[in-house]
C-alpha cells in the first residue's frame, strides 16, 4: 500500500510539472484572433454531448478557451429549460455563435445578427451549407454571407472549402480567421488533404484552423504539424466513449503537434542514417 500511495504521489508531481510545461508553452506562443489573445488552440462545440454538465466537464477538460454555440440549436434564452449558459459560463469562455443549419447566406446573415442582439456578439463562426448528405460548405453563399457581415461590423471566422483560392478571397474580404474542412462534418475521417491544408496555411496572412473531421488526437496533431493555428472539434470529443479522456488527449495533441511545427521536423531520406558514426569502429 505505501508503494501504491508513492506511485500516485509521484504521478500526481508528474501531472503538475507537465501542466506547469504544458501553460509556459501555450503562454509564450498565443493563438490571436481579430485582436483577442488565447492560450488554447483548441476549440469544442456545445452539441451531441449527452446533457450540457457534460459539455462542461469536456470544456474543463480540454483546456478550450473558446466554445462554439449553434445559435439555432442551443438554448441560450429560455429559463424553462435547461440553459447551456448555467453550465458553461460566457464569463469563463469566450462564446463563438455559428450558424450550424443554414443553407443560405440570408439564413446566415439573419442568425448572426440575432446573436448580437442577445448576447452582443461581434466574433462568429460563419458556415453556409451545401447539401444536407455532406455538409460541404456552400462557397459562393459563403463569400456573399461574409461580405455582408463584415460590413455589418462582425468579425468573421469562416467555414470553407479545402480550396487555396478560395480561402485567399474570403481572406481579402477581410475575414479574421480562415477554417478549412478536414474531412465531412462529423465523419471522423482525419486530415484528408493535407496539401491543400498546407497551400492555405503557407500563404494565410490571417490564422487557419482546420474545422470539421478530426476523430482522434493523431488528427488534431497531424492539423497542427501543418502549420495550423488551431483545431475546432466536437464529435470527435461529444461521441467519444470517453468524452472527458479524449478532451484531454485532444489537448495535449494540439501541444505536441503545434511543438513540433515550431521545431521543425527532420527530413525524410530514402534510405538508413546511423545514429552512431560508422568510422572508428572497434
Amino acid at each position: 500500500m505505501a508503494t501504491a500511495l508513492k506511485l500516485c504521489i509521484l504521478s500526481e508531481e508528474a501531472l503538475e510539472g507537465e501542466t506547469d510545461m504544458t501553460n509556459q508553452a501555450t503562454d509564450t506562443d498565443p493563438l490571436i484572433i481579430a485582436g483577442r489573445v488565447f492560450s488554447s488552440r483548441l476549440i469544442i462545440g456545445t452539441g451531441k454531448y449527452k446533457d450540457y454538465a457534460e459539455n462542461a466537464a469536456a470544456a474543463e477538460a480540454s483546456g478550450a478557451e473558446i466554445v462554439t454555440v449553434a445559435v439555432r440549436r442551443v438554448n441560450l434564452s429560455d429559463p424553462s429549460a435547461p440553459m447551456l449558459v448555467d453550465y458553461v459560463s460566457p464569463e469563463k469562455y469566450t462564446f463563438l455563435p455559428n450558424t450550424a443549419g443554414c443553407f443560405t447566406g440570408e439564413d446566415a446573415v439573419r442568425t448572426l445578427r440575432l446573436a448580437r442582439e442577445a448576447g452582443g456578439w461581434s466574433l462568429v463562426k460563419l458556415e453556409v451549407l451545401g447539401d444536407e448528405k455532406t455538409l460541404y460548405p456552400n462557397m459562393p453563399e459563403t463569400l456573399r454571407a461574409a461580405e455582408l457581415l463584415i460590413n455589418d461590423g462582425f468579425e468573421v471566422m469562416v467555414y470553407c472549402s479545402d480550396d487555396p483560392i478560395m480561402a485567399r478571397e474570403l481572406e481579402d474580404i477581410g475575414c479574421c480567421a480562415i477554417m478549412p474542412l478536414g474531412a465531412p462534418i462529423g465523419s471522423g475521417l482525419g486530415i484528408q488533404n493535407p496539401v491543400n491544408i498546407r497551400l492555405i496555411v503557407e500563404q494565410a496572412k490571417v490564422p487557419v484552423l482546420v474545422d470539421a473531421g478530426v476523430g482522434t488526437a493523431s488528427d488534431a496533431a497531424v492539423a497542427m504539424e501543418l502549420g495550423c493555428d488551431g483545431v475546432l472539434m466536437n464529435t470527435a470529443i461529444a461521441e467519444a466513449k470517453d468524452p472527458l479522456q479524449m478532451a484531454r488527449a485532444m489537448r495535449h495533441a494540439v501541444i505536441a503537434g503545434r511543438q513540433a511545427y515550431l521545431a521543425g521536423r527532420m527530413a525524410k531520406r530514402l534510405y538508413a542514417d546511423p545514429s552512431s558514426p560508422l568510422a572508428g569502429l572497434i
